[in-house]
């Protein structure tokens, strides 16, 4: 089985920011496990006796917020950059979708991004079928949200009467709602999301460079990376 880890970054209502983002990681459930391993090894860095105890979050690692105030800044950044780092384009590959609220509009922000997040990721395990007879359902495991029952209705939408390009034939189930702090690769997608969200909202690329070439790519065509801006 796939799994594609996902969470958000921005606000899909309000006027105070612009962007909103959706974000996963592919992971196959054969190479989560030494993932979470590399991700345990980061986290260790600030608390070698209890690393369980870290989370790996973008928006307070950035800011020095709560227990990464009594770190250096330079380590909490070094600690994002190398995390990110992880994804190396091949076995785990982001599929995101990044909108301007105003470009969208009057569709809702996560709505229109879940469908395209969802359909991609279909897209994914397909092509994995049909191009290397890897015949792996998938996954979708989200941070846990106050959007669980719209996503999951959404998906349920989607499998049985189709969205927008078509039905979605290759998921196992609806999505997932696990507790960020209870996996690291919900985390990594934080991590991922959150990259994304400073690139375009604020143009602080220092993160989106390190995973700009990880996107899901088949073809010539990047098919990881949505826009709408």
């Amino acid at each position: 089985m796939y799994l594609l880890y996902a969470d958000e970054s921005g606000t899909p209502g309000g006027s105070d920011q612009e962007h909103f983002v959706l974000a996963g990681v592919t992971v196959s459930e054969f190479k989560a496990h030494w993932l979470s391993v590399d991700l345990d090894q980061i986290a260790a860095r600030f608390c070698p006796r209890n690393p369980d105890s870290v989370e790996l979050h973008g928006a307070p690692m950035l800011a020095g917020r709560k227990i990464w105030r009594q770190f250096k800044k330079a380590d909490r950044l070094q600690a994002i950059k190398d995390a990110l780092s992880l994804i190396d384009g091949r076995h785990y590959r982001i599929i995101a979708s990044v909108v301007k609220k105003g470009a969208i509009s009057p569709e809702e922000p996560v709505r229109y991004t879940f469908q395209q997040l969802i359909s991609r990721f279909d897209h994914f395990l397909a092509r994995q079928y049909r191009d290397y007879d890897n015949k792996q359902r998938g996954l979708v495991l989200f941070d846990k949200s106050s959007k669980e029952a719209p996503i999951q209705s959404m998906a349920t939408e989607f499998k049985r009467d189709g969205h927008e390009w078509g039905k979605l034939r290759n998921m196992a189930e609806i999505p997932a709602f696990i507790d960020s702090e209870a996996t690291r690769l919900i985390q990594l997608a934080d991590l991922v999301a959150y990259a994304l969200f400073r690139h375009y909202e604020k143009a602080d690329s220092q993160f989106f460079s390190i995973i700009e070439n990880k996107f899901d790519f088949h073809g010539g065509v990047r098919h990881g990376l949505h826009t709408a801006i």
